[in-house]
């Protein structure tokens, strides 16, 4: 009988539970990769200003790093101007009822503060002669559901001048022209 005869004709081996083990473990790691990865939240907001004109809108994505804002403005004042996340979602001009940042407890505003920034600061937009303006940021946002979306809300706010990064307890930034209350995006 040749060595291929001999070969066909022997009986079936056994494979140990490990040996089976091992295969379906890197089977089931690939399956899980090819997953769809979990839901990522959107929210989104309609700026108004003061006369109940839109002037922007704006879409919020989580990501692992934290939310992406990205807005679209057009109307605004030319010049650079206070950007924030404030911690109520209610928008009624002036805009005192979005109330102050979004914040830690613990944490003073501003970039340049040691105890900074709050979760709401970003950043100054600066609006050219035109009054528009697209740009996208990363802010501190890190859990949508629980910062953006409890029982009060929250909402994003424009101010009338520049923040100075430091000053408490919102960056001397002036009024509050623009306000938008953030929103759970449904598709």
């Amino acid at each position: 009988m040749s060595r291929s005869d001999a070969l066909s004709h022997r009986p079936p081996r056994r494979m140990s539970p490990l040996r089976l083990a091992l295969p379906a473990a890197a089977i089931g790691a690939v399956l899980c990769l090819s997953m769809p990865a979990a839901a990522v939240s959107v929210a989104e907001a309609q700026i108004q200003d003061r006369n109940g004109n839109v002037v922007g809108n704006a879409l919020l994505r989580s990501t692992p790093a934290g939310a992406v804002l990205h807005v679209k403005l057009a109307g605004l004042p030319p010049g650079a101007h206070g950007f924030h996340i404030h911690e109520t979602g209610k928008c009624e001009p002036p805009f005192e009822s979005a109330g102050g940042h979004l914040m830690a407890s613990g944490t003073s505003h501003g970039f340049l503060s040691a105890d900074g920034p709050h979760i709401g600061d970003m950043p100054n937009i600066h609006v050219p002669a035109s009054g528009a303006l697209e740009l996208e940021v990363l802010t501190g946002v890190t859990d949508m559901d629980s910062q953006l979306f409890d029982g009060d809300g929250a909402a994003l706010v424009i101010h009338e001048g520049a923040d100075d990064y430091s000053s408490q307890p919102s960056g001397a930034a002036g009024p509050r022209i623009a306000c938008g209350v953030i929103d759970l995006k449904t598709e």
